[in-house]
């Protein structure tokens, strides 16, 4: 299963963006899952999950700023990231919960004014 994140970009402090992330090229069911980023020099970190109940969790540094969320009839896995800060900048990748999918090459989120 190759997952494909997108909707990163460069946004200033303040700002906002949506990710999204679907299955290529696979029949694979987007239900219990989660978004990881990756800071350069840093390990990866697991910042949302959702579970196939819908049930959600944030790590502290992102809460209330990030919703994650799924659409079932379309197979999307989404992080809604709001009032993004210069230590949000990362790449961001899509998973399921333990990490153990082929990891794609996730979308880039740059803050900077």
């Amino acid at each position: 299963v190759q997952l494909q994140a997108s909707g990163g970009g460069l946004v200033q402090p303040g700002g906002s963006l949506r990710l999204s992330c679907t299955p290529s090229g696979s029949r694979y069911s987007i239900r219990s899952m989660a978004w990881y980023r990756q800071a350069p020099g840093k390990q990866r970190e697991l910042v949302a999950l959702i579970d196939d109940l819908g049930s959600t969790e944030y790590v502290l540094s992102v809460k209330g700023r990030f919703t994650i969320s799924r659409n079932n009839a379309k197979n999307t896995l989404y992080l809604q990231m709001n009032d993004l800060k210069p230590e949000d900048t990362a790449v961001y990748f899509c998973n399921n919960l333990i990490g153990t999918l082929a990891w794609g090459q996730g979308t880039q989120v740059t803050v900077s004014s």
